[in-house]
Protein backbone atom coordinates (compact mmCIF):
# COMPACT_ATOMS: atom_id res chain seq x y z
CA UNK A 1 0.00 0.00 0.00
CA UNK A 2 1.27 3.52 -0.75
CA UNK A 3 1.99 5.86 2.11
CA UNK A 4 1.82 9.66 2.15
CA UNK A 5 4.93 11.76 2.52
CA UNK A 6 4.37 12.10 6.28
CA UNK A 7 0.85 13.51 6.28
CA UNK A 8 -1.35 12.45 9.15
CA UNK A 9 -5.08 12.94 9.27
CA UNK A 10 -5.86 16.07 11.26
CA UNK A 11 -8.32 16.20 14.12
CA UNK A 12 -11.69 17.81 13.36
CA UNK A 13 -11.36 21.61 13.62
CA UNK A 14 -12.89 23.46 16.55
CA UNK A 15 -16.17 25.30 16.08
CA UNK A 16 -16.09 29.06 15.57
CA UNK A 17 -18.44 31.02 17.81
CA UNK A 18 -21.10 33.36 16.44
CA UNK A 19 -19.62 36.53 17.92
CA UNK A 20 -16.28 35.93 16.20
CA UNK A 21 -18.03 35.37 12.89
CA UNK A 22 -20.18 38.49 13.29
CA UNK A 23 -17.06 40.58 14.01
CA UNK A 24 -15.28 39.01 11.04
CA UNK A 25 -18.07 39.91 8.62
CA UNK A 26 -18.13 43.48 9.95
CA UNK A 27 -14.36 43.74 9.46
CA UNK A 28 -14.77 42.69 5.86
CA UNK A 29 -17.60 45.16 5.30
CA UNK A 30 -15.35 47.95 6.56
CA UNK A 31 -12.50 46.83 4.31
CA UNK A 32 -14.77 46.59 1.28
CA UNK A 33 -16.12 50.07 1.98
CA UNK A 34 -12.57 51.42 1.73
CA UNK A 35 -12.74 50.80 -2.03
CA UNK A 36 -9.41 48.95 -2.24
CA UNK A 37 -10.90 45.89 -3.93
CA UNK A 38 -12.38 48.04 -6.72
CA UNK A 39 -8.90 48.58 -8.14
CA UNK A 40 -8.12 45.98 -10.84
CA UNK A 41 -4.42 46.10 -9.98
CA UNK A 42 -5.26 45.17 -6.37
CA UNK A 43 -7.30 42.18 -7.55
CA UNK A 44 -4.57 40.95 -9.89
CA UNK A 45 -1.90 41.38 -7.23
CA UNK A 46 -3.87 39.22 -4.78
CA UNK A 47 -4.64 36.61 -7.43
CA UNK A 48 -0.91 36.36 -8.23
CA UNK A 49 -0.24 36.04 -4.52
CA UNK A 50 -2.71 33.14 -4.34
CA UNK A 51 -1.00 31.57 -7.35
CA UNK A 52 2.36 31.71 -5.59
CA UNK A 53 0.98 30.34 -2.32
CA UNK A 54 -0.56 27.34 -4.10
CA UNK A 55 2.75 26.52 -5.78
CA UNK A 56 4.55 26.71 -2.45
CA UNK A 57 2.09 24.31 -0.79
CA UNK A 58 1.53 21.87 -3.66
CA UNK A 59 3.13 18.83 -2.03
CA UNK A 60 1.50 19.63 1.31
CA UNK A 61 -1.87 19.67 -0.44
CA UNK A 62 -1.14 16.33 -2.11
CA UNK A 63 -0.23 14.80 1.24
CA UNK A 64 -3.31 16.25 2.91
CA UNK A 65 -5.69 14.84 0.31
CA UNK A 66 -3.98 11.47 0.57
CA UNK A 67 -4.39 11.54 4.34
CA UNK A 68 -8.08 12.46 4.08
CA UNK A 69 -9.08 9.80 1.56
CA UNK A 70 -6.14 8.20 -0.17
CA UNK A 71 -6.45 10.44 -3.23
CA UNK A 72 -3.71 9.55 -5.74
CA UNK A 73 -1.21 12.33 -6.42
CA UNK A 74 -2.00 12.51 -10.12
CA UNK A 75 -5.72 12.88 -9.39
CA UNK A 76 -4.92 15.51 -6.77
CA UNK A 77 -3.05 17.52 -9.37
CA UNK A 78 -5.36 16.98 -12.35
CA UNK A 79 -8.66 17.49 -10.54
CA UNK A 80 -7.61 19.85 -7.74
CA UNK A 81 -4.35 21.83 -7.81
CA UNK A 82 -3.76 21.93 -11.57
CA UNK A 83 -7.43 22.69 -12.17
CA UNK A 84 -7.22 25.73 -9.87
CA UNK A 85 -3.94 26.89 -11.42
CA UNK A 86 -5.56 26.86 -14.88
CA UNK A 87 -8.47 28.93 -13.57
CA UNK A 88 -6.05 31.44 -12.04
CA UNK A 89 -4.02 31.66 -15.24
CA UNK A 90 -7.06 32.38 -17.39
CA UNK A 91 -8.51 34.86 -14.91
CA UNK A 92 -5.28 36.87 -14.71
CA UNK A 93 -5.01 36.86 -18.49
CA UNK A 94 -8.54 38.17 -19.14
CA UNK A 95 -9.54 40.10 -16.02
CA UNK A 96 -9.05 43.56 -17.52
CA UNK A 97 -11.31 42.67 -20.44
CA UNK A 98 -14.00 41.11 -18.22
CA UNK A 99 -14.08 44.11 -15.89
CA UNK A 100 -14.25 46.73 -18.64
CA UNK A 101 -17.62 48.55 -19.05
CA UNK A 102 -19.39 47.03 -22.03
CA UNK A 103 -21.30 49.22 -24.44
CA UNK A 104 -24.60 47.80 -25.71
CA UNK A 105 -26.88 48.71 -28.59
CA UNK A 106 -28.95 51.81 -28.00
CA UNK A 107 -32.72 52.14 -28.13
CA UNK A 108 -33.76 54.85 -30.60
CA UNK A 109 -36.50 55.98 -28.25
CA UNK A 110 -33.76 57.30 -25.91
CA UNK A 111 -31.96 59.25 -28.66
CA UNK A 112 -29.48 60.81 -28.10
CA UNK A 113 -27.82 58.44 -25.63
CA UNK A 114 -25.22 55.74 -24.98
CA UNK A 115 -25.79 52.63 -22.83
CA UNK A 116 -23.24 50.58 -20.87
CA UNK A 117 -23.12 47.59 -18.55
CA UNK A 118 -20.73 48.08 -15.63
CA UNK A 119 -19.69 45.16 -13.45
CA UNK A 120 -19.33 45.80 -9.75
CA UNK A 121 -18.64 43.47 -6.81
CA UNK A 122 -21.44 42.52 -4.46
CA UNK A 123 -19.37 43.13 -1.33
CA UNK A 124 -18.74 40.32 1.16
CA UNK A 125 -19.20 36.78 -0.16
CA UNK A 126 -19.54 33.47 1.64
CA UNK A 127 -18.18 30.35 -0.07
CA UNK A 128 -19.04 26.96 1.43
CA UNK A 129 -17.04 24.07 -0.03
CA UNK A 130 -17.70 20.31 -0.11
CA UNK A 131 -15.48 17.41 0.94
CA UNK A 132 -15.16 15.43 -2.30
CA UNK A 133 -12.86 17.93 -4.03
CA UNK A 134 -11.98 19.96 -0.94
CA UNK A 135 -9.47 22.26 -2.63
CA UNK A 136 -10.74 22.85 -6.15
CA UNK A 137 -14.42 23.32 -5.29
CA UNK A 138 -13.51 25.86 -2.61
CA UNK A 139 -10.76 27.76 -4.44
CA UNK A 140 -12.35 28.03 -7.90
CA UNK A 141 -15.32 30.06 -6.64
CA UNK A 142 -12.91 32.09 -4.49
CA UNK A 143 -10.97 33.06 -7.61
CA UNK A 144 -14.20 34.36 -9.15
CA UNK A 145 -15.01 36.30 -5.99
CA UNK A 146 -11.53 37.88 -5.83
CA UNK A 147 -11.52 38.70 -9.55
CA UNK A 148 -14.88 40.47 -9.23
CA UNK A 149 -13.57 42.57 -6.33
CA UNK A 150 -15.31 41.02 -3.34
CA UNK A 151 -14.08 40.20 0.12
CA UNK A 152 -14.72 36.57 1.06
CA UNK A 153 -15.20 34.17 3.95
CA UNK A 154 -14.52 30.58 2.95
CA UNK A 155 -15.79 27.53 4.82
CA UNK A 156 -13.92 24.29 3.97
CA UNK A 157 -15.48 20.93 4.76
CA UNK A 158 -14.90 19.44 8.20
CA UNK A 159 -15.06 15.95 6.62
CA UNK A 160 -11.60 16.47 5.10
CA UNK A 161 -9.85 18.00 8.13
CA UNK A 162 -6.27 17.67 6.88
CA UNK A 163 -6.96 19.50 3.63
CA UNK A 164 -9.07 22.03 5.50
CA UNK A 165 -6.16 22.74 7.86
CA UNK A 166 -3.73 23.28 4.98
CA UNK A 167 -6.13 25.62 3.15
CA UNK A 168 -6.75 27.55 6.38
CA UNK A 169 -3.00 27.94 6.94
CA UNK A 170 -2.43 29.08 3.35
CA UNK A 171 -5.03 31.81 3.58
CA UNK A 172 -4.40 32.96 7.16
CA UNK A 173 -0.64 33.23 6.69
CA UNK A 174 -0.82 35.16 3.43
CA UNK A 175 -3.96 37.33 3.39
CA UNK A 176 -5.41 39.83 5.83
CA UNK A 177 -8.62 38.40 7.29
CA UNK A 178 -10.54 41.60 6.58
CA UNK A 179 -10.08 40.65 2.91
CA UNK A 180 -9.97 36.82 2.90
CA UNK A 181 -10.84 34.70 5.92
CA UNK A 182 -11.33 31.02 6.73
CA UNK A 183 -13.92 29.67 9.15
CA UNK A 184 -13.42 26.02 10.07
CA UNK A 185 -15.72 23.71 11.98
CA UNK A 186 -18.83 21.65 11.36
CA UNK A 187 -22.57 22.28 11.36
CA UNK A 188 -22.57 24.84 14.24
CA UNK A 189 -19.99 27.03 12.47
CA UNK A 190 -21.96 26.81 9.22
CA UNK A 191 -25.17 27.76 11.03
CA UNK A 192 -23.46 30.79 12.58
CA UNK A 193 -22.21 31.84 9.14
CA UNK A 194 -25.64 31.48 7.55
CA UNK A 195 -27.20 33.63 10.27
CA UNK A 196 -25.11 36.59 9.08
CA UNK A 197 -26.01 38.90 6.25
CA UNK A 198 -23.66 38.31 3.32
CA UNK A 199 -23.89 40.00 -0.07
CA UNK A 200 -23.48 36.75 -2.00
CA UNK A 201 -23.44 33.04 -1.07
CA UNK A 202 -21.85 30.29 -3.14
CA UNK A 203 -22.61 26.76 -1.93
CA UNK A 204 -21.44 23.42 -3.28
CA UNK A 205 -22.88 20.28 -1.72
CA UNK A 206 -25.97 18.14 -1.42
CA UNK A 207 -29.46 19.14 -2.51
CA UNK A 208 -30.72 18.64 1.04
CA UNK A 209 -28.23 21.11 2.53
CA UNK A 210 -28.68 23.39 -0.47
CA UNK A 211 -32.31 23.91 0.55
CA UNK A 212 -31.18 24.95 4.05
CA UNK A 213 -28.68 27.41 2.58
CA UNK A 214 -31.32 28.87 0.29
CA UNK A 215 -33.75 29.33 3.19
CA UNK A 216 -31.05 31.17 5.16
CA UNK A 217 -30.24 33.37 2.16
CA UNK A 218 -33.93 34.23 1.76
CA UNK A 219 -33.97 35.74 5.26
CA UNK A 220 -31.68 38.51 4.00
CA UNK A 221 -32.68 38.39 0.30
CA UNK A 222 -29.09 37.36 -0.44
CA UNK A 223 -28.41 36.20 -4.02
CA UNK A 224 -26.73 32.82 -4.27
CA UNK A 225 -25.39 30.06 -6.44
CA UNK A 226 -26.13 26.43 -5.60
CA UNK A 227 -23.93 23.72 -7.10
CA UNK A 228 -25.69 20.49 -6.12
CA UNK A 229 -25.86 17.00 -7.61
CA UNK A 230 -28.29 14.32 -8.66
CA UNK A 231 -28.33 11.04 -10.52
CA UNK A 232 -26.36 11.72 -13.68
CA UNK A 233 -26.93 9.04 -16.34
CA UNK A 234 -24.53 7.60 -18.89
CA UNK A 235 -26.58 6.43 -21.88
CA UNK A 236 -25.09 3.91 -24.29
CA UNK A 237 -26.77 3.30 -27.64
CA UNK A 238 -26.30 0.08 -29.60
CA UNK A 239 -24.23 1.90 -32.25
CA UNK A 240 -21.70 3.25 -29.73
CA UNK A 241 -18.00 2.41 -29.82
CA UNK A 242 -18.23 0.05 -26.85
CA UNK A 243 -14.51 -0.22 -26.19
CA UNK A 244 -14.20 3.57 -25.99
CA UNK A 245 -17.43 3.94 -24.01
CA UNK A 246 -16.32 1.35 -21.45
CA UNK A 247 -12.94 3.00 -20.93
CA UNK A 248 -14.35 6.52 -20.54
CA UNK A 249 -17.25 5.45 -18.33
CA UNK A 250 -14.93 3.42 -16.09
CA UNK A 251 -12.57 6.38 -15.73
CA UNK A 252 -15.35 8.87 -15.02
CA UNK A 253 -17.18 6.62 -12.58
CA UNK A 254 -14.29 5.42 -10.44
CA UNK A 255 -12.23 8.62 -10.42
CA UNK A 256 -11.94 9.65 -6.75
CA UNK A 257 -13.70 6.36 -5.89
CA UNK A 258 -16.90 7.67 -7.47
CA UNK A 259 -17.08 10.64 -5.09
CA UNK A 260 -17.65 13.14 -7.88
CA UNK A 261 -20.83 15.16 -8.32
CA UNK A 262 -20.75 14.68 -12.10
CA UNK A 263 -19.71 11.01 -12.06
CA UNK A 264 -21.95 8.70 -14.11
CA UNK A 265 -24.42 7.66 -11.43
CA UNK A 266 -26.01 4.86 -13.43
CA UNK A 267 -25.96 3.28 -16.89
CA UNK A 268 -28.86 3.24 -19.32
CA UNK A 269 -27.85 0.81 -22.04
CA UNK A 270 -29.66 -0.82 -24.93
CA UNK A 271 -30.34 -4.49 -24.22
CA UNK A 272 -28.51 -5.68 -27.34
CA UNK A 273 -25.11 -4.43 -26.12
CA UNK A 274 -25.47 -4.68 -22.34
CA UNK A 275 -23.46 -7.87 -21.85
CA UNK A 276 -20.58 -6.76 -24.03
CA UNK A 277 -20.46 -3.36 -22.32
CA UNK A 278 -20.37 -4.89 -18.83
CA UNK A 279 -17.58 -7.26 -19.88
CA UNK A 280 -15.57 -4.38 -21.33
CA UNK A 281 -16.09 -2.26 -18.17
CA UNK A 282 -14.90 -5.18 -16.02
CA UNK A 283 -11.86 -5.48 -18.25
CA UNK A 284 -11.12 -1.75 -17.91
CA UNK A 285 -11.36 -1.96 -14.10
CA UNK A 286 -8.66 -4.65 -14.18
CA UNK A 287 -6.48 -2.62 -16.54
CA UNK A 288 -6.81 0.55 -14.42
CA UNK A 289 -6.56 -0.86 -10.91
CA UNK A 290 -5.21 -4.42 -11.24
CA UNK A 291 -6.76 -7.70 -10.10
CA UNK A 292 -7.03 -6.34 -6.54
CA UNK A 293 -7.86 -2.61 -6.58
CA UNK A 294 -7.34 -2.47 -2.81
CA UNK A 295 -3.61 -2.72 -3.51
CA UNK A 296 -3.67 -0.08 -6.25
CA UNK A 297 -1.79 3.18 -5.77
CA UNK A 298 -4.36 4.84 -8.03
CA UNK A 299 -7.64 4.18 -6.25
CA UNK A 300 -9.07 6.41 -3.51
CA UNK A 301 -11.05 5.54 -0.38
CA UNK A 302 -14.44 6.58 0.98
CA UNK A 303 -14.26 9.78 2.99
CA UNK A 304 -15.67 8.52 6.33
CA UNK A 305 -17.37 5.62 8.10
CA UNK A 306 -20.89 6.99 7.65
CA UNK A 307 -20.57 7.14 3.87
CA UNK A 308 -18.81 3.77 3.82
CA UNK A 309 -21.72 2.06 5.59
CA UNK A 310 -24.29 3.88 3.46
CA UNK A 311 -22.59 2.70 0.27
CA UNK A 312 -22.00 -0.83 1.55
CA UNK A 313 -25.74 -1.20 2.00
CA UNK A 314 -26.27 -0.63 -1.73
CA UNK A 315 -24.25 -3.75 -2.55
CA UNK A 316 -27.30 -5.83 -1.56
CA UNK A 317 -29.24 -4.40 -4.51
CA UNK A 318 -29.31 -6.31 -7.79
CA UNK A 319 -26.58 -8.68 -8.92
CA UNK A 320 -22.90 -7.88 -8.47
CA UNK A 321 -21.15 -8.36 -11.83
CA UNK A 322 -17.80 -6.95 -10.76
CA UNK A 323 -16.25 -5.92 -7.45
CA UNK A 324 -18.42 -5.87 -4.35
CA UNK A 325 -15.52 -6.36 -1.91
CA UNK A 326 -15.24 -4.03 1.08
CA UNK A 327 -12.84 -3.34 3.95
CA UNK A 328 -14.30 -1.28 6.79
CA UNK A 329 -11.02 -0.34 8.59
CA UNK A 330 -9.61 1.32 5.45
CA UNK A 331 -13.05 2.40 4.13
CA UNK A 332 -12.39 0.53 0.88
CA UNK A 333 -15.16 -0.38 -1.55
CA UNK A 334 -14.08 -2.06 -4.77
CA UNK A 335 -15.11 -0.65 -8.15
CA UNK A 336 -18.49 -2.37 -8.50
CA UNK A 337 -20.94 -2.99 -11.33
CA UNK A 338 -24.52 -3.91 -10.34
CA UNK A 339 -26.84 -5.65 -12.80
CA UNK A 340 -30.57 -6.44 -12.56
CA UNK A 341 -31.28 -3.15 -10.78
CA UNK A 342 -34.67 -1.43 -10.77
CA UNK A 343 -35.81 2.05 -9.74
CA UNK A 344 -37.31 0.48 -6.60
CA UNK A 345 -33.89 -0.50 -5.23
CA UNK A 346 -32.37 1.86 -2.59
CA UNK A 347 -29.33 2.39 -4.82
CA UNK A 348 -31.61 4.20 -7.29
CA UNK A 349 -33.39 6.33 -4.71
CA UNK A 350 -30.54 8.80 -4.10
CA UNK A 351 -27.29 10.01 -5.61
CA UNK A 352 -24.78 7.20 -5.04
CA UNK A 353 -21.61 9.28 -4.70
CA UNK A 354 -19.40 6.21 -4.56
CA UNK A 355 -17.82 3.44 -6.68
CA UNK A 356 -21.02 1.55 -7.48
CA UNK A 357 -22.39 1.55 -11.03
CA UNK A 358 -25.97 0.22 -11.49
CA UNK A 359 -26.96 -0.94 -14.98
CA UNK A 360 -30.50 -0.53 -16.32
CA UNK A 361 -31.51 -1.65 -19.80
CA UNK A 362 -33.74 0.20 -22.27
CA UNK A 363 -35.20 -0.95 -25.57
CA UNK A 364 -34.38 2.23 -27.48
CA UNK A 365 -33.33 5.85 -27.09
CA UNK A 366 -36.90 7.10 -26.79
CA UNK A 367 -37.26 4.98 -23.65
CA UNK A 368 -33.95 6.36 -22.36
CA UNK A 369 -35.22 9.91 -22.84
CA UNK A 370 -38.45 9.08 -20.99
CA UNK A 371 -36.49 7.57 -18.08
CA UNK A 372 -34.24 10.62 -17.72
CA UNK A 373 -37.10 13.10 -17.94
CA UNK A 374 -39.21 11.17 -15.42
CA UNK A 375 -36.75 12.10 -12.67
CA UNK A 376 -35.10 15.28 -11.34
CA UNK A 377 -32.96 17.11 -13.89
CA UNK A 378 -29.43 15.75 -13.43
CA UNK A 379 -26.27 17.80 -13.06
CA UNK A 380 -24.67 15.92 -15.96
CA UNK A 381 -25.60 13.57 -18.78
CA UNK A 382 -23.32 11.47 -20.98
CA UNK A 383 -24.42 9.96 -24.29
CA UNK A 384 -22.44 7.41 -26.28
CA UNK A 385 -23.51 7.03 -29.88
CA UNK A 386 -22.03 7.28 -33.38
CA UNK A 387 -25.26 8.68 -34.83
CA UNK A 388 -25.14 12.50 -35.01
CA UNK A 389 -28.85 12.79 -35.66
CA UNK A 390 -29.55 10.68 -32.59
CA UNK A 391 -27.12 12.80 -30.56
CA UNK A 392 -28.95 16.00 -31.49
CA UNK A 393 -32.33 14.42 -30.77
CA UNK A 394 -31.28 13.39 -27.27
CA UNK A 395 -29.73 16.81 -26.54
CA UNK A 396 -32.95 18.50 -27.60
CA UNK A 397 -35.34 16.38 -25.57
CA UNK A 398 -33.45 15.78 -22.30
CA UNK A 399 -32.83 18.41 -19.63
CA UNK A 400 -29.59 18.52 -17.59
CA UNK A 401 -26.90 20.90 -16.35
CA UNK A 402 -24.13 19.97 -18.78
CA UNK A 403 -22.44 16.91 -20.20
CA UNK A 404 -20.56 15.17 -22.98
CA UNK A 405 -21.16 13.24 -26.16
CA UNK A 406 -18.93 10.15 -26.18
CA UNK A 407 -17.09 11.08 -22.99
CA UNK A 408 -17.62 11.69 -19.27
CA UNK A 409 -16.66 14.58 -16.94
CA UNK A 410 -14.38 16.31 -19.48
CA UNK A 411 -16.77 19.25 -20.02
CA UNK A 412 -15.55 20.61 -16.66
CA UNK A 413 -12.03 21.07 -18.01
CA UNK A 414 -12.96 23.77 -20.55
CA UNK A 415 -13.15 27.11 -18.68
CA UNK A 416 -15.17 28.57 -21.55
CA UNK A 417 -18.07 26.23 -20.74
CA UNK A 418 -20.26 27.37 -17.81
CA UNK A 419 -20.63 24.66 -15.20
CA UNK A 420 -23.80 24.37 -13.13
CA UNK A 421 -27.03 22.52 -12.56
CA UNK A 422 -30.69 23.09 -13.26
CA UNK A 423 -33.71 22.42 -11.06
CA UNK A 424 -32.81 19.97 -8.31
CA UNK A 425 -29.17 19.86 -9.42
CA UNK A 426 -28.56 23.53 -8.73
CA UNK A 427 -28.85 27.09 -9.97
CA UNK A 428 -26.25 29.40 -11.42
CA UNK A 429 -22.99 28.48 -13.15
CA UNK A 430 -19.31 29.31 -12.99
CA UNK A 431 -15.81 28.59 -14.42
CA UNK A 432 -13.79 31.09 -16.42
CA UNK A 433 -15.59 34.36 -17.14
CA UNK A 434 -18.75 32.86 -15.67
CA UNK A 435 -17.01 32.79 -12.27
CA UNK A 436 -16.30 36.52 -12.59
CA UNK A 437 -19.87 37.20 -13.73
CA UNK A 438 -21.55 35.21 -10.97
CA UNK A 439 -19.84 37.33 -8.28
CA UNK A 440 -20.53 40.60 -10.13
CA UNK A 441 -23.61 42.78 -10.21
CA UNK A 442 -24.40 43.92 -13.75
CA UNK A 443 -25.10 47.63 -13.37
CA UNK A 444 -26.92 49.22 -16.30
CA UNK A 445 -26.11 52.88 -16.99
CA UNK A 446 -27.55 55.16 -19.67
CA UNK A 447 -25.75 58.40 -20.62
CA UNK A 448 -28.34 60.80 -22.04
CA UNK A 449 -27.34 63.61 -24.35
CA UNK A 450 -28.25 67.19 -23.40
CA UNK A 451 -28.43 68.81 -26.82
CA UNK A 452 -31.90 67.44 -27.63
CA UNK A 453 -34.91 66.87 -25.40
CA UNK A 454 -38.06 65.69 -27.20
CA UNK A 455 -41.22 66.98 -25.48
CA UNK A 456 -43.28 63.90 -26.36
CA UNK A 457 -42.82 62.17 -22.98
CA UNK A 458 -43.70 65.16 -20.82
CA UNK A 459 -47.21 66.17 -19.66
CA UNK A 460 -49.66 67.40 -20.72
CA UNK A 461 -50.31 64.25 -22.78
CA UNK A 462 -53.33 65.47 -24.76
CA UNK A 463 -53.36 64.28 -28.42
CA UNK A 464 -49.93 62.63 -28.11
CA UNK A 465 -50.98 58.96 -27.83
CA UNK A 466 -51.39 58.39 -31.63
CA UNK A 467 -47.92 59.81 -32.24
CA UNK A 468 -46.41 57.69 -29.46
CA UNK A 469 -48.18 54.59 -30.80
CA UNK A 470 -46.72 55.23 -34.27
CA UNK A 471 -43.25 55.62 -32.78
CA UNK A 472 -43.47 52.29 -30.90
CA UNK A 473 -44.78 50.51 -34.01
CA UNK A 474 -41.94 51.97 -36.08
CA UNK A 475 -39.37 50.77 -33.56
Amino acid sequence: MPTPHSAQTASPPAETDERHIRDLVQKQRTFFSSGKTLDISFRKERLRQLQQVIRQHEQELFDAMFADFHKPELESYATEVGFVELELKQTLQHLHKWARPRRVKESFINFPSRSYIHTEPYGVSLIIGPWNYPFQLLLNPLIGSMAAGNCAVVKPSELTPTTSAVVAKMIRNNFEEEYLAVVEGGVPSTQHLLSQRFDYIFFTGSTQVGKIVMQAAAEHLTPLTLELGGKSPAIVAEDADLELAARRITWGKFLNAGQTCVAPDYLLVQEQVKEELIQRINQCIGEFYGSDPMQSHDYARIVNDRHFHRLSGFLKDGLVRSGGQTDAPSRYIAPTVLDQVTWQHPVMQEEIFGPILPVITVENMQEAIRVVNAHEKPLALYFFSSNKEQQQHLLKYTHFGGGCINDTISHLINPNLPFGGVGGSGMGSYHGQNSFDVFSHQKSVLHRGTWLDLPLRYPPYQNRLPMLRKLFNWL
